[in-house]
C-alpha cells in the first residue's frame, strides 16, 4: 500500500508542467556556488598576504595561463547546450552592438569605482608598496573582474533560474588562486572584495529565480550558450590572445531568451 502510493506520488511528478517542478525546486534551491566563491576570493585573499613574497613572477604569470585554458574549457561545456544556433548569434551580435552604443563597458567601470569606494570604508590604508595610481587601477581591475565579470553575472543567473552552481564552483576555483596573487601584490584588501562581490550576486541569484516561471529549458539551454560566448571571450582577454569587448558584451545576457523564445515560437514555425 504504501510503495503503491510513492509510486503515485511519482507519477505525478513525472506528468507535471514544467513551471510546478521548477516551483517546487526552488523550495530547494540554495545559493551554494556563491556562498563557495566568495568565500574562495576571502580565502585566497588571505593567502596571498601571508605566502605572498614566496611566489615567483613567472609562477604568477603561467597561473594565469592556465586560468585562461579553463575558462575556454567552462566556455564550450556551456556553448554546446545551444537548442537554436541562429537565436544565440542574433543575441551576441544584437546584445553587443546595444552595449557598444549604451557604452555598457563604462557603466561597469563606474560600477567598480563605486564598489572601491565601499571597500576603503572598511580598508581606510593601503597596504602595499606600490603607488597610489597603480594601486587604484589593479584594485579596480579585480573588483571588476570578480564582481562584474561576465563569468560572474552569467554563473548566478544560472544558479538562480536552474539550481546549477558548477559554473560558480568552477570559477571559485579560478578566483581562490587569482585573489592569492593580486593579495600579493595590494594585501588583505582583496579578501574584502568578498563583501560586494556577495550582494551583487545575491541579487542576481534572486532575479534568476524570479523569471524562471516564465521560460523554458530551450530558452535556458539558448541562455546558457550566450553566456559561454561571453566566457569564450574571456578567455581570450586572460591569455592576451584579444581584447573583447567583455563588458559591452553583457546586454546579450539580458536578450537572451526573449530572442530565443520569439526564434522558436515565431520564427521557426515559418521555416
Amino acid at each position: 500500500m504504501l510503495s503503491q502510493c510513492f509510486i503515485n506520488e511519482l507519477d505525478i511528478y513525472l506528468y507535471m508542467d514544467y513551471d510546478m517542478k521548477v516551483l517546487i525546486e526552488r523550495r530547494i534551491n540554495m545559493p551554494i556556488g556563491i556562498i563557495t566563491d566568495c568565500l574562495c576570493v576571502f580565502i585566497g585573499g588571505i593567502i596571498g598576504t601571508v605566502f605572498g613574497k614566496h611566489m615567483s613572477l613567472d609562477f604568477k604569470e603561467k597561473l594565469n595561463m592556465i586560468f585562461g585554458a579553463c575558462a575556454f574549457a567552462i566556455s564550450i561545456s556551456s556553448i554546446i547546450l545551444m537548442k537554436n544556433m541562429p537565436a544565440v548569434i542574433l543575441a551576441v551580435v544584437i546584445g553587443s552592438i546595444i552595449g557598444i552604443l549604451m557604452h555598457f563597458g563604462d557603466l561597469v567601470t563606474k560600477l567598480g569605482m563605486g564598489m572601491k569606494s565601499i571597500i576603503f570604508k572598511f580598508m581606510k590604508e593601503k597596504e602595499s608598496d606600490i603607488s597610489d595610481e597603480e594601486f587604484d587601477s589593479t584594485l579596480l581591475t579585480i573588483i571588476l573582474l570578480f564582481c562584474a565579470g561576465g563569468t560572474g553575472i552569467y554563473g548566478a543567473m544560472v544558479s538562480g533560474m536552474s539550481g546549477d552552481h558548477t559554473i560558480l564552483i568552477a570559477k571559485a576555483i579560478l578566483d581562490i588562486f587569482t585573489a592569492m596573487i593580486f593579495a600579493c601584490l595590494l594585501g588583505p584588501v582583496v579578501s574584502f572584495i568578498a563583501i560586494p562581490q556577495f550582494i551583487l550576486y545575491i541579487i542576481l541569484f534572486i532575479c534568476g529565480g524570479l523569471i524562471v516561471p516564465y521560460t523554458t529549458p530551450v530558452m535556458i539551454d539558448d541562455f546558457k550558450a550566450v553566456g559561454g560566448i561571453i566566457l569564450l571571450a574571456i578567455g581570450f582577454r586572460m591569455l592576451r590572445l584579444k581584447d573583447f569587448p567583455t563588458g559591452d558584451m553583457i546586454p546579450a545576457l539580458i536578450i537572451a531568451m526573449p530572442v530565443s523564445y520569439i526564434w522558436t515560437n515565431f520564427i521557426v514555425p515559418l521555416l
